[in-house]
């Protein structure tokens, strides 16, 4: 079967969330509104509401991020930190807007909390259980890995400290890997 030609409504869908991304990463989700939402993307507000039904479920489109996390059983226990770390950075790089504002929502509002943790939950934690030496231990692992990457990624795209921005991609990996390294495959302490 041919692929079927665009549609309107597929433009239309695509600028609404792309104006949603960029105003749920500036805004927060609070000061957010479907309104400017629109107006970013040059339609009226009622299309927003036609679409998505809600400002949550608009954030809920927005916001369905998937991490595209190596296949666990393609990685190994002595690259493991820096196949994850280089993995992060680019996704990060790559798709800026949607996880800058996934981050930003998540700590001022419980519904973001709650996507994120899911998001790790649901796409980290098979990582950690495959490469772990206990995988009773995988959440824990998997929520240390998490800071890590979680915790760069608030220094360098949203907080942008200085010190975290100047940092060269390798100088990153080069930092973080044997941590993530370490929380998943060295012993329980």
């Amino acid at each position: 079967m041919p692929d079927r030609p665009p549609r309107r409504s597929d433009a239309t869908r695509t600028a609404i969330l792309v104006a949603a991304r960029e105003r749920f990463a500036s805004d927060g989700y609070e000061r957010a509104t479907i309104r400017a939402i629109a107006k970013d993307a040059r339609i009226d507000p009622s299309m927003v509401m036609r679409y998505y039904g809600s400002k949550e479920g608009l954030f809920d489109a927005a916001l369905d991020v998937d991490l595209h996390i190596p296949d666990p059983r393609e990685l190994r226990q002595h690259t493991v930190g820096e196949t994850l770390v280089g993995h992060f950075l680019t996704l990060w790089e790559e798709n800026n807007d949607a996880l800058t504002a996934m981050l930003r929502v998540s700590v001022t509002n419980p519904a973001g909390a709650e996507r994120l943790q899911r998001i790790f939950r649901d796409q980290l934690l098979p990582v950690a259980r495959h490469i772990c030496p206990d995988p009773e231990q995988a959440p824990a692992r998997a929520g240390l890995v998490a800071s890590q990457i979680l915790g760069m990624a608030l220094a360098r795209y949203v907080l942008k400290l200085p010190a975290a921005v100047a940092l060269a991609r390798e100088e990153v990996i080069a930092w973080l890997a044997p941590t993530v390294r370490r929380y998943l495959t060295a012993p329980h302490p």
